[in-house]
């Protein structure tokens, strides 16, 4: 809308159904979103309105909440999901504390979708061979892409805490400052997107999906998760002597018992299992370990002070609002339920079966559909609808052939 409209505080509406708009574009049946698809109001969140500084034309984006037109905030909205997980903290007197970590991968144009993604031509002349992982000098051609990119951070306000170069070919990994979990995610939104176009104006292409290259690590958005007393900031996964606290252990069971039930919300997509289903530190299980990236969650090594779950299942393609709300609505299930985590693993281990989780997206979303524990903690009106988008999607891969299917099978007696 003008910068005029927006200022003169002009309402700015959309129809409940674009909430739950699939990938390619359509839309389920009107009864997942209301049959008269009414209107929803887009209130800007004051603090998250930003010029754009990679637009050269004067430009500004406006995160907004997406309410009911009587005020309420509509079950449809993963940023209103979000927030109330964290109220729901907040009536305990706690205040969890997240932290994400993105990969993503940058390539050359790919105009041919059928063709391989390619790593950019380096300042020598070559491509990238993957060899460089957290290299000192792994991004020397692309050094003016990440110019902007740390300008443009900055001029949004989005801290980051370090920057480095991953195990996959051309693939990078961002770590965002811990803090409010509602920040958190409208500032990986805002990574992401700022990723997207200054790469254009580079004549590069930033892809965030879970697995874009076959035999190369995917990319993940881990989660490290806490809490804080809401009034005294101390952590309450560590007591005064600096030892473990019940909370800790009853948050990690609630992550436990939740994952299997919840793994369509931080896997979305089709390629999502892709990653998942070729573990390169990529665990689809729900064990937990002090320091082991074969565990689903990972204990990391620090200080009591800082002592945090990290949730390894989500990856980049992941919506930042809703995996984050998932994750700590899981938590929160086992700190009210006093839930208690099986042992902890480490070394190589098996995956009890107990703990496995789904490893295909149909899977994944017929686990969410039998849970009426997603239903309680997100309603029953947003699971379905979800679930409602998402078969959409699956329907619309099964419609088409692979390469992999023409190329082996076709020969097939």
């Amino acid at each position: 809308m003008t910068a005029e409209g927006f200022l003169e505080g002009r309402r700015l509406q959309l129809a409940r159904g674009v909430l739950l708009q699939c990938i390619m574009g359509g839309y389920p049946p009107s009864r997942f979103y209301g049959s008269d698809d009414g209107d929803l109001a887009l209130v800007a969140d004051p603090k998250q309105i930003h010029r754009l500084p990679w637009s050269q034309q004067p430009r500004a984006l406006a995160i907004c909440d997406a309410d009911e037109l009587t005020g309420e905030s509509s079950r449809l909205s993963t940023r209103g999901q979000l927030k109330a997980v964290v109220a729901r903290y907040a009536a305990l007197g706690l205040a969890p504390v997240v932290a994400t970590e993105l990969e993503f991968f940058v390539f050359a144009p790919n105009p041919d979708p059928t063709q391989p993604f390619q790593p950019p031509m380096g300042l020598d002349g070559r491509r990238e061979d993957g060899h460089s992982a957290f290299s000192v000098s792994s991004n020397n051609g692309l050094r003016p892409f990440f110019s902007e990119v740390y300008a443009c951070m900055a001029a949004l306000g989005l801290p980051r805490d370090t920057f480095m170069h991953e195990m996959g070919v051309s693939q990078f990994e961002i770590n965002l400052l811990h803090g409010d979990p509602l920040l958190l995610a409208d500032q990986t939104f805002l990574f992401k997107h700022l990723l997207k176009e200054v790469a254009l104006k580079h004549g590069l292409t930033v892809v965030c999906m879970a697995k874009p290259l076959a035999h190369t690590p995917g990319s993940s958005m881990h989660i490290h998760q806490s809490v804080v007393e809401a009034d005294s900031g101390r952590n309450v996964f560590s007591d005064e002597a600096g030892e473990p606290t019940a909370t800790f252990r009853h948050f990690i069971g609630g992550q436990q018992a939740c994952l299997a039930d919840f793994t369509a919300l931080f896997a979305p997509n089709v390629n999502s299992y892709q990653r998942l289903c070729h573990p390169f530190a990529s665990p689809n299980n729900a064990c937990w370990s002090h320091d082991n990236r074969s565990a689903g969650l990972r204990i990391p090594a620090s200080s009591p002070v800082a002592r945090r779950v990290e949730n390894r299942l989500p990856g980049a393609d992941a919506n930042p609002y809703l995996a984050i709300a998932a994750s700590l609505a899981a938590g929160l299930y086992g700190i009210e339920h006093r839930l208690e985590p099986s042992a902890a693993i480490q070394g190589e281990f098996e995956v009890p079966d107990k703990l496995s989780l789904p490893c295909t997206l149909h899977a994944a979303l017929e686990r969410l559909k039998r849970s009426h524990l997603a239903k309680e903690l997100f309603g029953t009106e947003f699971i379905e609808g979800y679930i409602a988008s998402k078969t959409l999607e699956l329907t619309s891969f099964f419609d088409e052939i692979t390469p992999w299917e023409r190329r082996v099978l076709a020969a097939q007696a």
